[in-house]
């Protein structure tokens, strides 16, 4: 399995299966490079959003938005930037790239053996193992 670094990145395929790209640790943050677009996460998105799953003890919509669009209310997406969350809003840490959180986080879950995620053409869920 990759290292998760910048040198060795993990190398993921979005629930779909129709997008690849990688993702790496960077001291506090989490870099995902789609294509020539680079969108940064808090680390601790894994392991909060692991613990969540847990608490929600059943399959969880994606429902992935981009950051200018509402994500539908009990999804990933939603969680993601909720005032509830553990950070109290986004996870996302570039503006304008805070969104899709619901789709390149769960990906990375299921490599590091967290979650289960389905791999549907649309509207994939995720679930704690």
């Amino acid at each position: 399995m990759e290292a998760g670094t910048k040198d060795d990145p993990w190398q993921l395929v979005t629930a779909p299966g129709s997008s690849n790209y990688t993702m790496y640790r960077d001291g506090d943050e989490l870099v995902c490079q789609v294509g020539s677009t680079t969108l940064k996460y808090q680390v601790r998105a894994i392991e909060d959003l692991a613990a969540w799953l847990r608490e929600q003890g059943d399959w969880v919509q994606l429902g992935a938005a981009d950051e200018s669009k509402p994500a539908a209310e009990g999804t990933v997406e939603a969680w993601g930037r909720s005032e509830s969350n553990p950070v109290g809003g986004w996870y996302g840490l570039r503006k304008g790239y805070r969104g899709r959180f619901g789709m390149y986080l769960p990906p990375l879950l299921e490599k590091l053996g967290l979650v289960e995620l389905t791999h549907d053409a649309r509207n994939n869920s995720v679930r704690a193992l």
